[in-house]
């Protein structure tokens, strides 16, 4: 599976799914400053499958059916590498259960 990082989620976080999906960061797209419309739509392009972001407001801002990506927001306390592994086994136990066009809120 294909999966982006949004910028605003540390970059290391990408080692914990190696081997198993096909993970880049924003950063490695070379796509640091896109707004949240010009991101999603160069990911759908690009065939990712899934987005990963903190950003708990971008299903307000946007029409994500648009852009046939699954949209998964972390939710944690703070946004630290360290908080945000601690999900990734819950993210790894729904990944394939996932739809596009759906957002995925994950504790």
């Amino acid at each position: 599976m294909k999966i982006l990082l949004d910028e605003c989620i540390d970059w290391r976080l990408k080692h914990e799914f190696y081997g198993q999906h096909d993970v880049k960061t924003v950063q490695d797209m070379g796509w640091l400053g896109k707004s949240n419309g010009e991101l999603l739509s160069a990911a759908s392009k690009e065939d990712f499958s899934i987005f990963i972001t903190i950003d708990k407001k971008l299903k307000f801002q946007q029409n994500l059916r648009k852009y046939g990506l699954a949209i998964v927001v972390l939710d944690v306390y703070r946004n630290t590498l360290k908080n945000l592994k601690l999900l990734v086994p819950r993210i790894l136990e729904q990944i394939h259960a996932m739809q596009s066009d759906e957002v995925y809120e994950i504790k």
